[in-house]
């Protein structure tokens, strides 16, 4: 029988034959004949009852082993062979062997025992060892995770911040360069130019940022709409000064029209008239230009003649104090600024009224400028039916005549209380200056006035300003009277009104001479009914404006 075995550091391997006799007696029959691929036979055995005596014992190994290796005893002596040939060898020295040098399964650490070997881990980690079991983990403390639980955190932190940064930056810098392309592409540069050249004389119009003007709207929230119409939405706004001002958000299409855009913003920014709704500055910095005016407070002639509460106190004294103003802000803008402005959208929705009935005209949205070298511009058709000039319609030939007759609808519009079109109306009485004017050829004026109106008493005198209308109304552009003769004549009739000596028969000479010199008019206190005279005359309208570009306004 020969072993080898392990001792710390070395071990001498001794092998030893016994002889034993053959009548010796037999194991119990339930004893284990094998450990792993050695025989144990009698008298060797595993277990008590198997073996001779205890010296013969075997521990078959199979915690450690696989398959299973077998000592003697209790010690480190490995058995690799039993042989009962009844020779006696003995092998002086066999060399050391170790386990943990081999291939072990060990993850971490591996420790040699007598006849065995045992797997650990080291400090900081935890479990079997084993490479096919658990193995050897990293112990993470409750400082440790708290560490890296908050360097997570801060690294996502840091990662979203940086990265919405980033985001929020090319984004403002994309909108800036937006903007400055749609403020070079609305004539940016020119207009601040041209504003730049006429700074010293007067206010003039600012430019406002779109920031501002969103923050004004609320974001041009729905609740701050006006009114809408065909050039344009308006809105109420609020400036951090609490001033309230409307922005009007323009439909400007083709780029061609930009410098001519800018000529007409430049013109009105320098208009101050007492009846013309002042533009405060514009913003350029959006896909369209924003233009920006004061604020009306008392809403639209429109809305005062055809509402039935309010058009009951619309006396003619009023009405016909309406009607003098807007012929004088439309003559003014027609004879007495620098470059003559057509509005092309004169109509009672555009005719805005302060708190005493004081007229502001508005919306210019559709204005054309006309060169003084001209007459007329070929331009495409706009306006509004009912109020449109039909030769202008059918010629697409625009010139101040155009407003003349927009200026005779607003008449009979103020005379009769009807809309321009009307379609619940027959076919033949929809349109109102074709109806008006059929009356007053078939003497039926008294019958299509509006019957408050009437009750006042001055027949007289709706009469000649019925008369004005309808020269307005002529269908040829060249029959009607000049906005500036038709404010003369509307003036003239409030004279007379309030002076009887203004009744005698005067030449026109001297009447033109009348109202275009200095003369006493009485403003009306249309609350308190009183009259209050003050300076005036058409030639005051022309004081009230700024010097003109390139020229005296």
């Amino acid at each position: 029988m020969a072993f080898s075995g392990m001792l710390f550091p070395q071990l001498q391997l001794l092998g030893l034959i016994i002889l034993a006799a053959t009548a010796a007696s037999q194991p119990n029959s339930n004893c284990i004949q094998n450990c792993g691929s050695l025989n144990i036979p009698y008298p060797f055995g595993t277990k008590e009852g198997c073996y001779l005596e205890e010296s013969f014992l075997i521990i078959c190994n199979d915690t450690h082993f696989n398959p299973p290796m077998p000592f003697l005893g209790y010690g480190d002596l490995q058995v690799l062979n039993i042989s009962l040939d009844g020779e006696l060898r003995v092998s002086t020295f066999v060399a050391h062997i170790n386990e943990c040098e081999n291939s072990n399964p060990c993850d971490k650490e591996c420790h040699n025992i007598p006849g065995s070997f045992y797997c650990n881990c080291p400090k900081g980690y935890e479990g079997d060892g084993l490479k096919n079991g658990t193995g050897c983990r990293a112990k993470v403390s409750q400082s440790n995770l708290i560490i890296i639980t908050l360097c997570i955190s801060v690294g996502l932190l840091v990662l979203l911040v940086g990265g919405s940064w980033i985001y929020w930056g090319l984004k403002k810098r994309k909108l800036i360069k937006l903007k400055e392309k749609f403020f070079l592409q609305n004539g940016g540069l020119l207009l601040q130019q041209k504003l730049s050249s006429h700074s010293g004389s007067t206010e003039t119009a600012r430019i406002y940022s779109a920031e501002e003007l969103e923050k004004a709207t609320n974001n041009y929230d729905e609740k701050r709409v006006l009114g809408q119409g065909g050039y344009g939405t308006v809105y109420r706004g609020i400036l951090p000064d609490n001033k309230v001002i409307a922005i009007k958000k323009s439909k400007i299409g083709s780029q061609s029209q930009v410098e001519q855009f800018v000529n007409e913003i430049t013109v009105l920014a320098q208009i101050i008239h007492r009846n013309v709704v002042k533009l405060l500055g514009c913003c350029l910095e959006t896909e369209v230009p924003l233009l920006v005016y004061e604020f009306i407070t008392n809403g639209t002639l429109s809305e005062h003649i055809h509402d039935n509460g309010r058009s009951l106190l619309l006396s003619w004294e009023k009405r016909l104090k309406i009607a003098v103003e807007t012929a004088g802000a439309l003559a003014y803008l027609h004879s007495a600024t620098s470059v003559p402005i057509i509005h092309r959208d004169v109509k009672t929705a555009n005719i805005l009224l302060d708190d005493n009935f004081t007229v502001k005209m508005s919306d210019f949205g559709a204005s054309r400028l006309i060169p003084l070298d001209k007459t007329e511009l070929n331009t495409l058709v706009q306006g509004t039916f009912g109020y449109m000039d039909p030769e202008y319609f059918h010629t697409s030939q625009l010139t101040d005549k155009s407003d003349v007759y927009s200026f005779g609808v607003v008449l009979a519009e103020l005379l009769t209380g009807r809309m321009a079109l009307s379609f619940n109306m027959p076919e033949s009485d929809r349109n109102l200056a074709k109806y008006f004017v059929s009356a007053i050829k078939d003497d039926r004026l008294l019958q299509i006035l509006e019957d408050n109106i009437v009750n006042e008493g001055n027949i007289k005198l709706l009469k000649e300003v019925a008369n004005i209308a309808k020269r307005c109304l002529n269908v040829r552009g060249e029959d009607r009277p000049s906005m500036k003769e038709v404010a003369m004549e509307l003036e003239g009739l409030v004279i007379k009104e309030k002076h009887p000596w203004g009744n005698a028969n005067v030449y026109k000479e001297e009447t033109e001479y009348l109202l275009s010199a200095p003369t006493q008019s009485f403003n009306i206190d249309v609350d308190t009914n009183c009259s209050t005279s003050t300076t005036t005359g058409y030639d005051s309208m022309i004081n009230q404006v700024l010097k003109p570009l390139d020229g005296g306004r």
